[in-house]
């Protein structure tokens, strides 16, 4: 980025950015000060218990074995809750190993000579412990706490993988929208903040070690100690205020302006982890923000099917788009129908009934998946339909969504239908997918039909000859709680419908995709154009 766009760039999302830094801090300081309540007794317990050391340093050894993401995912299915309390929770279980292996370490390192020296002047075991072992120990014990935090502070940033905010939820949106830019305002701040907390904890340490600065007067020593103790405190204060501040600033939306009305419940719309979504959400946020004068806050990004589902049916949001064939086929385990209207009264009828949630007027297009391949490799080869691929499947490489690879929609039900096997699958997020093919890095993809890369970047979809594929009609959907306080949604969100088909989707996506477009400036001038928003707004 040239310097002046990085600065506009930044300003223009400063308010955003002071939200999600306080975020991150929120969310690494609690963790670390649970872990530091819970680590530090532990490893003191270790030491003086020697039957108990092997279970909790192994119990505590498997947690650290296991990937962040797959935490944050088991998690997530525990507390049945999106957001902070599971992120919280992995943070914590991850900052426990070093804390309390630092704790016993530096407790065990004490030397016996001093130990010898305690006892002799008559110290009981508990003053041995605060007096001399705790004391002695403390700088190996900050290390433990230095590393857990700094540690801490980079798996933060995969919690927004599951709604819980934070600077990884520009990484996230970026990555979903290809846009380095978003990226980077990030990763950054992500690495700058690491850096921060560690300097400031490595600062405090040396603060309470006198001989290194034993050269300087008692005066200039206990300034120096009250400096260093402050400077962590500061930065907590500063991320408190920012956290509490930036959420004053009301809703936010992924441009990072506030939307202004700050109503005690505002409707919260979630969207999934691709282009399409973000636009989705984007209308249906403008719109009614725009007829009904509700706030509405935005939580986009939020990641695949099953956990926009499961927050809608917890009460965590309100709304968001979803696909007939999606819940078809994905959420309610049917098998699959190639009757539009039956599909989407099957979802309707099952939806109220099971979850209290409705599906509102379809928008109007759909966005069926589509096995898409090079042009050029579609005219080398003759590939027209899907069925052309079944003799040479074994040595083509696909790339998939990870739902896609999963659900019986996707690449389970291609292989019983097609008889596809293909030679490599890599799982791929929605956005990287298209970048593979055009690299030529994978050999087809899970294309969505609406999307506008798929012009942009002269790829084929393959006809589905055997109509395999189910309809993925795109419809807004709501908990029958929300439309029961708001009835007044239904007819707003109704003047959508039937104004997206195909060819107007894919034309929204490549704006955003390939012309870097916000999804809120593209979904703002969408309606204008329909007269469904005021000229001046």
């Amino acid at each position: 980025m040239a310097a002046g766009f990085l600065y506009d760039f930044v300003l223009e999302r400063l308010p955003e950015l002071w939200l999600r830094t306080g975020e991150h801090l929120m969310l690494t300081g609690v963790s670390t000060g649970a872990a530091i309540i819970l680590g530090v007794p532990l490893g003191i317990l270790a030491s003086r218990v020697a039957r108990l050391r092997g279970p909790l340093l192994g119990a505590t050894g498997i947690l650290q074995t296991i990937p962040s993401l797959a935490m944050l995912a088991i998690l997530l299915a525990v507390t049945g809750k999106i957001g902070v309390l599971p992120a919280i929770i992995a943070l914590i279980l991850y900052s426990l190993l070093p804390i309390m292996r630092n704790t016993l370490t530096g407790i065990q390192g004490v030397s016996p000579a001093s130990l010898e020296a305690a006892r002799g002047i008559g110290m009981t075991n508990r003053q041995q412990l605060w007096m001399i072992k705790i004391p002695l120990a403390l700088p190996v014990i900050v290390a433990g706490i230095r590393t857990a935090a700094v540690t801490g502070v980079g798996i933060a940033t995969l919690s927004a993988f599951i709604g819980a905010g934070g600077l990884g939820q520009f990484i996230n949106r970026g990555l979903a929208l290809a846009n380095n830019d978003l990226v980077l305002l990030g990763a950054i701040p992500a690495a700058l903040l690491a850096l921060i907390v560690d300097f400031s904890i490595a600062t405090m340490l040396w603060s309470v070690q006198p001989r290194k600065h034993r050269h300087l007067s008692p005066r200039r020593r206990a300034a120096l100690r009250g400096l260093a103790f402050s400077f962590p405190f500061l930065i907590g204060i500063g991320g408190a205020i920012a956290y509490v501040s930036g959420s004053a600033f009301g809703p936010l939306s992924p441009s990072g302006l506030s939307n202004g009305d700050r109503g005690p419940k505002p409707v919260v719309i979630a969207s999934k982890n691709f282009t399409e979504q973000f636009i989705l959400g984007e209308l249906m946020a403008q719109l009614i923000e725009e007829k009904t004068g509700l706030a509405v806050l935005r939580r986009f990004n939020l990641g695949g099917t099953m956990i926009c589902h499961g927050a809608l049916v917890n009460g965590e949001i309100d709304m968001y788009a979803e696909y007939t064939g999606t819940g078809l086929t994905a959420v309610l385990k049917k098998p699959v129908l190639s009757n539009p209207d039956k599909a989407l009264n099957i979802v309707a009828r099952e939806y109220r009934q099971r979850f209290d949630v409705e599906w509102l007027k379809p928008f109007g297009f759909n966005n069926t998946y589509a096995i898409t391949v090079r042009q050029e490799d579609a005219r080398l080869h003759g590939w027209e339909k899907i069925s052309d691929l079944t003799a040479v499947a074994s040595s083509l490489r696909a790339g998939f969504t990870s739902e896609f690879a999963e659900r019986s929609d996707g690449y389970p039900g291609l292989v019983k239908t097609y008889g596809l096997h293909f030679g490599k699958v890599r799982d791929l997020d929605p956005s990287l997918m298209y970048e593979g093919l055009v690299r030529e890095e994978v050999d087809l993809i899970c294309a969505f039909a609406t999307d506008g890369r798929i012009a942009a970047y002269r790829l084929k979809p393959l006809v589905d000859d055997l109509h395999f594929f189910p309809p993925y009609h795109a419809a807004p959907v709501i908990r029958g709680q929300t439309l029961r306080a708001h009835p007044e949604i239904r007819q707003v969100l109704a003047q959508l419908s039937g104004l997206l088909d195909d060819t107007t989707m894919q034309r929204l996506n490549y704006e955003v995709d390939a012309e870097k477009r916000t999804p809120r400036e593209v979904a703002r001038e969408f309606l204008k154009f329909h007269n469904l928003l005021n000229d001046d707004q």
